[in-house]
């Protein structure tokens, strides 16, 4: 039902593409990040959710059409409908089928975990499941959240009885907002860098609950954010924004942390490791509640992963696309 085309994953019969790298005509995204919404495309289909920050990146004259989770759209005889994906708010995963015929399921990125964010990750039962897998393999394994957070919280309080400001570096779009929504309730003395602020503005647009906090503007006085947490984005780190705050401590908040020597090559104080994207345990998981008889992998360590569910019994092969995986880390 499914192509693999040099512009992206094609539907010939419905005559669409998901998450198209290359511009094309018709293009359903699974979510606004950048390596799965891109510019150039004549018509696009999202979830609700994605509307506002879809507009900030790609223009409000792009052609846009959103819709709800669940809800069953007919093109061109093709049943196409979006569930949660729990990756990002507005994320989904894209389900297609003719009639009563074969189903396939398009995971887009995901995460098994409720963050207390996004709509929890749904598992759709299918014949053909499309697997991103970009932590596949044994080694990452995700502590439950809230056990994230109070590392956080610890290492936060030591910077503030040191007068330092703490700088946690995360993706802008979705890694920043749960940092948010997970810890504002323990202080509300948390800044943001202008391009977190951006994607909160254009969130609470689209009714994503998420705390309104304030821009970090370095032109101010100093003493006013000792003790603060700055949440920014990773292009911020070393900056000479972040210098003009004065003495601080620095953590990236990242999935990749689990590897040693990932924040020494950063060149950050601490490393918070927390993904969006399902672990191993979770991809594992995911994929046994579809029941495919089929499982295409993308993005990621597709080799050890593909291989590990054929010995399962489970056919796999892998698929190379233009996704990037894991907050461009």
């Amino acid at each position: 039902m499914l192509q693999f085309t040099d512009r992206g994953i094609y539907c010939p019969d419905g005559d669409f593409y998901i998450d198209a790298w290359k511009p094309v005509n018709r293009n359903i995204v699974t979510h606004a990040h950048s390596d799965h919404a891109r510019p150039g495309h004549r018509f696009y289909l999202a979830h609700h959710h994605s509307e506002q920050i879809m507009q900030l990146r790609l223009g409000k004259s792009i052609s846009l059409q959103t819709t709800s989770y669940g809800r069953s759209i007919n093109i061109n005889g093709v049943q196409v409908s979006l569930h949660p994906a729990g990756h990002i708010p507005g994320s989904a995963q894209i389900r297609i089928t003719r009639k009563a015929g074969e189903v396939w399921v398009v995971s887009g990125d995901y995460k098994t975990e409720d963050d207390g964010l996004c709509t929890p990750f749904e598992p759709l039962p299918c014949d053909t499941f499309i697997s991103e897998c970009t932590f596949g393999m044994p080694v990452y394994h995700w502590k439950p959240q809230q056990e994230v957070v109070e590392e956080i919280l610890k290492w936060w309080q030591q910077n503030q009885g040191e007068g330092k400001v703490s700088f946690l570096f995360a993706y802008a779009l979705g890694k920043a907002q749960r940092l948010i929504n997970a810890l504002y309730p323990y202080s509300q003395q948390i800044f943001v860098h202008g391009a977190v602020y951006n994607c909160n503005e254009a969130l609470i647009k689209d009714r994503v609950e998420v705390p309104e906090v304030s821009r970090a503007e370095p032109g101010k006085d100093k003493n006013q954010y000792k003790g603060s947490l700055i949440i920014a984005p990773p292009s911020a780190m070393n900056s000479t924004w972040m210098r003009k705050f004065g003495e601080s401590g620095t953590a990236i908040a990242s999935g990749w942390m689990s590897l040693r020597g990932a924040r020494r090559r950063r060149a950050a104080d601490r490393g918070f490791v927390i993904s969006d994207h399902a672990d191993w345990k979770g991809l594992q998981e995911a994929i046994h509640a579809t029941g495919a008889s089929q499982v295409v992998t993308t993005h990621g360590y597709t080799a050890v992963f593909t291989r590990w569910l054929n010995e399962q019994g489970i056919y796999s092969r892998e698929i190379q696309t233009s996704f990037e995986g894991e907050d461009g880390w």
